[in-house]
């Protein structure tokens, strides 16, 4: 995301950060990495411990999916390759190229916000290659090669939502010069990370911090708790979220198209209007409901 993304597995979290300077260095071996922050994916360093990890994390989100997440998410998710094994980003890359275009490629962890958007608005989108351990099943303090994988990867498939991505990566470059990175990277985590989907079958996650998740899948379909409203990109811009529990608001688009068109322009102006917003009127907080906003109910 805008800066980089830390995330654990229970999704009570994902914020940005500021490479290197937080309270404790990322984790990762950045030796390794070239002048991008790309690596080879040291595959013959897995472990069959390590396999069997990304096994059961696979197999436990899989049978999460159905009624749950989008379709679109679903047929995509068996381009991965085989579900008992750590895929190769070789091999998936092959498919993705063909496909929309899109690469993988290994880093080390996680990487300045700078790189982060170069690789996006290039096609290759950055898969940390490192996995939890066991006893990190459930929880995980940054993005491993499960989250950027599973959560991330098949949409790529999708040419619309690839489309999205480039987009958002070349928005990014230019966010970053006019200090604009904070609003950009709320786009990122309500879209991106926990964005919903209506659809005539009802709402449909497609967020990667959704589905990667072990309960917040099922949390931001069926739980009465969250509130669910209309996509709208000023709004969402102005809106804080929560970093230590599920989300308060989800923001719901009707197609990935509509999330294309809302990115496809030149955002200084819309900057430039989030801030006056923002001066006049205050950021919206976690779990707010302006009047007039359209809101989806739980069936």
């Amino acid at each position: 995301m805008s800066t980089v993304e830390f995330h654990d597995g229970l999704n009570r979290g994902v914020a940005p950060v500021t490479y290197g300077t937080g309270d404790r260095p990322p984790r990762g071996d950045y030796g390794r990495a070239k002048s991008d922050y790309t690596c080879e994916q040291a595959y013959a360093h897995y472990t069959a411990a390590d396999h069997e990890t990304y096994r059961r994390l696979y197999a436990r989100q899989v049978q999460q999916l159905p009624g749950l997440a989008c379709e679109e998410f679903i047929r995509a998710v068996q381009q991965l390759g085989a579900p008992d094994r750590i895929p190769r980003f070789d091999a998936i890359s092959e498919r993705l190229l063909k496909a929309t275009g899109w690469q993988v490629v290994g880093v080390p962890g996680l990487i300045p916000e700078e790189a982060f958007f170069a690789l996006l608005a290039e096609r290759r989108f950055p898969v940390t290659d490192w996995i939890r351990k066991p006893e990190e099943f459930d929880y995980v303090v940054e993005p491993d090669v499960f989250h950027d994988l599973f959560g991330h990867v098949p949409l790529l498939f999708d040419p619309v939502f690839a489309d999205y991505m480039q987009a958002y990566g070349a928005g990014g470059l230019k966010a970053s010069r006019l200090d604009a990175c904070e609003l950009l990277a709320r786009l990122y985590w309500y879209t991106v990370e926990f964005g919903l989907i209506a659809t005539p079958q009802g709402l449909r996650a497609y967020g990667a911090g959704i589905l990667s998740s072990a309960g917040e899948l099922r949390h931001s379909i069926t739980s009465p708790e969250p509130e669910r409203v209309g996509f709208d990109l000023k709004r969402l811009m102005r809106s804080r979220y929560r970093i230590d529990t599920y989300q308060a608001t989800y923001f719901v688009i009707d197609s990935f198209q509509q999330l294309f068109d809302a990115t496809a322009p030149d955002f200084t102006p819309v900057y430039r209007e989030v801030r006056d917003s923002i001066a006049k009127s205050g950021e919206i907080e976690a779990g707010v409901v302006l009047a007039g906003e359209r809101r989806f109910s739980v069936a």
